[in-house]
This record gives structure tokens, C-alpha cells and sequence, in this order.
């Protein structure tokens, strides 16, 4: 059984990115709800345009992702500051540095 990673791109709208990096620390906090999920990090690219990279344990994990309470708050409060869907790749890891994958 292997491991599963996604890579998403968010865009925040112009203007909110406090707002929105304040958002992400909550969705960050909440993530620690989702067994799991082992890594959860936001990355800020251009002034607006920041992305995720999470590793999973399995399927199972990636299904329950967003699933929890805290977790659905925080995605909420995070996605009223979007400019637009998330752009989100579901991957499987093949080798790394730092990763048990």
C-alpha cells in the first residue's frame, strides 16, 4: 500500500492575503483532527497564489480529508478568500528526502 500526496494551487483574492494567511493558520490547526494526514503545508508562491502539499497514509485518509468538523469549519473560513476553485493534483510519491514514503 502506498502513500498519497496532493499538490494544490489556491488563489486568494486580491487584497485578502492576511486575511487569508490568518484563514490557513486555522485550517492548518485543524488538520491535526485527521489521523491520517501526515503532512499539511501552505506555501505562498506570487502575491496571491500559494500551495499545498499533503501526504497521506492511504486512500482511506484522502477520502476522510475535509470530512471532520473542525476541519469543514476551517475549509470554509479558508475558501471565502479563494478568487477561484482550487486547482488540486493527486499524486503518488516515489522517492524523497525527508518523507517515510
Amino acid at each position: 500500500m502506498s502513500k498519497h500526496s496532493l499538490i494544490a494551487k489556491l488563489t486568494c483574492t486580491d487584497g485578502r492575503a492576511d486575511e487569508f494567511e490568518a484563514a490557513l493558520a486555522g485550517l492548518i490547526e485543524a488538520s491535526n483532527e485527521e489521523a491520517g494526514l501526515e503532512i499539511y503545508s501552505a506555501h505562498r508562491d506570487a502575491e496571491n497564489v500559494y500551495w499545498f502539499f499533503e501526504l497521506y497514509t492511504d486512500d482511506a485518509a484522502v477520502a476522510a480529508h475535509g470530512k471532520g468538523d473542525a476541519m469543514g469549519k476551517a475549509m470554509a473560513a479558508t475558501g471565502a478568500f479563494l478568487a477561484g476553485a482550487p486547482e488540486i493534483h493527486r499524486l503518488t510519491p516515489v522517492v524523497a528526502k525527508g518523507l517515510d514514503i
